[in-house]
């Protein structure tokens, strides 16, 4: 019998094991090399353009740290959601403006609604490279020593607080 005639075979079988093994799987969950690790360190300016802001201003508050832009069609989907989650008892709420200019953020906040307490500006991705953020919106779960806990990718539906987020937030109070 010649072996050689089932290579292909072989090959094909591979192929459709590893395709089917892919798809069953989330895409929306994107294994980031910084769970339990602290934020990356940083110094970056407010929106403002007023104050340097570092990951100090992560320490004893939980905290969302939300990647969006002026430019992101899905940041205006996720928004009403996040004005939602703004009213949230013992949680900051931090914004990254991504790859963007002042003025298209503060028209686009002024237009929306600003459910941030904080707004760190950050045009060219001095802090999204080592945040490993690979589109908006992304959002951090931080907890009150500053160590990420959690990542979120996409738009933060009302199922995805109320299943996933809010409940981690409220262990990590």
């Amino acid at each position: 019998m010649n072996l050689r005639g089932l290579i292909p075979l072989f090959v094909f079988f591979a192929l459709i094991g590893a395709l089917a093994f892919g798809l069953t799987r989330d895409p929306r969950i994107l294994p980031s090399e910084l769970i339990e690790k602290p934020f990356p360190d940083f110094a970056l300016e407010d929106l403002e353009g007023g104050r340097i802001i570092t990951p100090s201003v992560l320490e004893g508050q939980v905290s969302l740290v939300n990647v969006f832009g002026s430019w992101c069609v899905a940041c205006t989907v996720e928004h009403p959601q996040l004005m939602a989650i703004r009213n949230e008892p013992d949680l900051k709420l931090i914004g990254i403006d991504w790859r963007d200019t002042r003025d298209a953020a503060n028209r686009w906040l002024v237009k929306h609604g600003n459910p941030y307490d904080l707004v760190i500006f950050d045009p060219n991705s001095k802090l999204i490279v080592p945040l490993g953020v690979s589109g908006a919106p992304e959002s951090f779960i931080v907890d009150k020593a500053g160590q990420i806990r959690y990542k979120h990718v996409g738009i933060i539906s009302e199922k995805d607080w109320r299943d996933t987020l809010r409940p981690l937030v409220e262990s990590l109070q």
